[in-house]
């Protein structure tokens, strides 16, 4: 009876055991599946979310959103062969709306002291040119044409591009019958564009180095509506006309626009365009202010000035000044002050390379 009593004893004490382990095995596996299934430890958490973040702001910046335009323009041979990092305009720039106009020339406002400070300013060369050429011919001697004239020292890269065959010409007229500036720059190597809304055909090729376009250069783009009422004649902006011909400078721009000179003179100079110009010869008119100038006779003068500081600011400086005595001597509709109403200017870019 003792043997079958402790027999019992040691079986009820087994299953007791036995029942306990399997208890802690449960509890113990409940537990680990519980942590699993609530996710990794706060640290590991944060982790992959900063690591997911990253992933996220790499894809933004090497994928292009909805929202953003990528431009692809084809480009000519000289313009290959150029550094774009330098020609090409910087369009982070803020878009400047108006030119700082200067101080006035005297506390009166007058028409006098603005007008003898202008003067002076455009028959007042600023730096030395030794080799000019006017119309692109060496000999001046038989040459009776308006003096065009270009710099060709050395250290003003002009003359470098002409004997690699690199250079770039425009010229902006209204229906101007002289076209012996394009043409001797032409024969020289200069890839040359003549803009005039006249011509007959909407682009003409002369030679090798010289077209002919059917477009007017203006200081803004027209609207759509008028636009497509005008299909005879193109008006454009040069940054227009630069970007569709996929050109990045203009080694020499000459322009005779006959008064609207002045607002086209500004939008390049807003616009940033004038950086990427070489040379500028321009014919200015002071017969009267000139299209869309408005104010009094002083702040006309003063607004004329101011121009051609913003152009020195940008590092050009007047190397040739000419006074059209064939013209009428007139100074905003006066016979003041000796002037001419017309003269023509050159200026060099110091920094163009």
């Amino acid at each position: 009876m003792l043997g079958r009593e402790l027999r019992l004893r040691w079986r009820m004490c087994a299953l007791r055991l036995l029942a306990i382990s399997l208890g802690i095995l449960l509890c113990t596996h409940f537990s680990a599946e519980l942590r699993r299934r609530s996710g990794p430890p706060e640290k590991l958490v944060v982790a992959k979310v900063e690591s997911t973040a990253r992933d996220l702001n790499k894809r933004a910046e090497e994928m292009p959103s909805r929202r953003q335009v990528i431009y692809v323009r084809r480009s000519s041979s000289s313009s290959k062969a150029a550094n774009p990092a330098t020609n090409r305009r910087d369009n982070n720039k803020p878009i400047r709306w108006h030119i700082d106009l200067q101080p006035w020339a005297s506390s009166s406002h007058s028409l006098d002291s603005e007008a003898i400070r202008f003067l002076r300013y455009i028959t007042t060369t600023q730096i030395i040119c030794s080799h000019r050429i006017k119309n692109g011919q060496t000999d001046q001697s038989v040459d009776a044409s308006k003096p065009w004239t270009v710099c060709l020292d050395e250290k003003f890269n002009l003359a470098h591009q002409i004997r690699n065959k690199q250079c770039r010409v425009y010229s902006l007229g209204l229906g101007e019958d002289d076209n012996n500036f394009e043409v001797n720059m032409a024969s020289r190597g200069c890839e040359v564009h003549r803009f005039d809304p006249s011509i007959a055909s909407t682009q003409i090729h002369e030679g090798e180095r010289l077209w002919h376009h059917r477009l007017s250069i203006d200081w803004r783009d027209p609207k759509p509506a008028i636009a497509t009422h005008k299909l005879h004649i193109t008006t454009k902006k040069l940054g227009t006309i630069l970007n569709e011909f996929g050109h990045w400078k203009i080694d020499v721009l000459k322009a005779d626009m006959e008064s609207a000179e002045w607002k086209i003179l500004e939008n390049l100079i807003l616009e940033g365009v004038v950086e990427q110009i070489g040379q500028l010869i321009f014919e200015i008119h002071l017969h009267w202010p000139g299209f869309e100038v408005s104010g009094n006779d002083s702040s006309v003068v003063r607004y004329w000035y101011s121009l051609f500081k913003e152009l020195e600011r940008k590092d050009f400086k007047l190397f040739y000044t000419y006074k059209d005595l064939s013209k009428p001597q007139r100074f905003l509709k006066k016979e003041i002050y000796n002037a001419s109403s017309c003269y023509i200017l050159s200026w060099v870019n110091t920094r163009w390379t």
